[in-house]
């Protein structure tokens, strides 16, 4: 399976959204950027926010990585 992060930003290449516009989705304006460049682990809350939005699978999501 996919890297969590690397499948957040193919997803979000392909929906042609930015890291506002993921803000905006899920709710963390400011931790996005630190999710993103891996310097934060994913929440919770985020994984299931990123599931509905992106309709990226919760497998993937919950995946650890580094």
């Amino acid at each position: 399976m996919p890297d969590p992060i690397e499948a957040i930003k193919f997803r979000m290449e392909q929906m042609g959204m930015n890291q506002k516009d993921l803000a905006e989705a899920v709710g963390f304006k400011s931790r996005v950027s630190e999710v993103l460049n891996k310097k934060r682990k994913l929440a919770l809350d985020m994984i299931r926010k990123l599931n509905t939005t992106l309709n990226i699978p919760l497998a993937v999501l919950v995946q650890d990585y580094q």
